[in-house]
């Protein structure tokens, strides 16, 4: 594959994995409007590994914890705040997988990958991630993190599957509804995608495991390396613009995308 080609992929993954603005949906849109082969299974692979990596190495403090509280959970004890948090994201997780499953066997997910769909998705849920963002109180932190809170984001992340909805979208505005601060909702909404995409990317690793050859391998770690890249710059920068700017500039961005993928698509 050429260069150019996985620099682009890196960028839209690394940048839009963690912006409330679809990654899923960018990628798919990407080989339909510009006219390039689709990237395959192997690309989609490292992609996500070069997201998940930067996305523990910049909560580690957190994801430490958490692994450490993992193993406590293992021997059924939740007698630690790790314990605890790692509970909450087992939690959050198991309705993503579910409805994952679901969908692949029945063949859903193919059929959902659609300009029209991505249109649709953008628009509706820029609109409701605007709605959550400017009623929603601030009185909780990820500290305030509850079973039952956890559950509720769960519910709202398998939503994410429809392409286009943006699974970082969805979480926060389920969050920001729920009454957490802007940047404890994004940190929660970035702490449930690593077992996310870690499930992902194993699902989609056992998948392509026998087809990869030496020239797909290589590909596939380059575009994992400079995806890990754009992915620590995206996650800076919107943690910092967290601070002093809402979530009204992404929403923006779904509303003229949705609009503009809606009158391709029906046109």
């Amino acid at each position: 594959m050429p260069l150019t080609h996985l620099i682009i992929l890196a960028l839209i993954q690394g940048i839009t994995e963690f912006l409330p603005i679809s990654s899923s949906g960018h990628l798919i849109l990407l080989p339909k409007l510009a006219g390039i082969p689709d990237q395959g299974q192997v690309i989609d692979v490292a992609v996500h590994m070069g997201t998940l990596l930067a996305v523990i190495i910049f909560f580690w403090a957190d994801v430490r914890i958490a692994a450490v509280g993992t193993m406590r959970l293992l021997r059924g004890k939740v007698d630690t705040p790790g314990a605890f948090l790692a509970l909450c994201l087992a939690i959050a997780t198991v309705p993503v997988v579910l409805v994952g499953l679901v969908l692949q066997l029945t063949g859903l997910e193919d059929m959902m990958r659609s300009v029209a769909v991505i249109g649709w998705t953008m628009l509706i849920f820029g609109i409701v991630l605007y709605w959550a963002d400017q009623k929603g109180e601030e009185v909780k932190t990820d500290k305030d993190w509850t079973l039952r809170d956890a559950f509720k984001m769960g519910l709202w992340q398998a939503i994410a599957l429809i392409p286009g909805t943006s699974r970082s979208g969805i979480t926060i505005t389920a969050a920001r509804q729920m009454g957490y601060a802007r940047t404890d909702a994004a940190k929660l909404s970035m702490l449930m995608s690593i077992p996310t995409i870690a499930a992902s990317g194993l699902l989609l690793g056992v998948k392509v495991v026998h087809d990869a050859d030496m020239a797909a391998l290589r590909d596939g770690s380059i575009a994992a390396a400079l995806t890990f890249v754009s992915a620590m710059l995206a996650l800076t920068l919107m943690m910092r613009l967290l601070r002093s700017v809402s979530f009204t500039p992404y929403v923006i961005y779904r509303v003229i995308l949705g609009i503009a993928l809606l009158v391709y698509a029906y046109s």
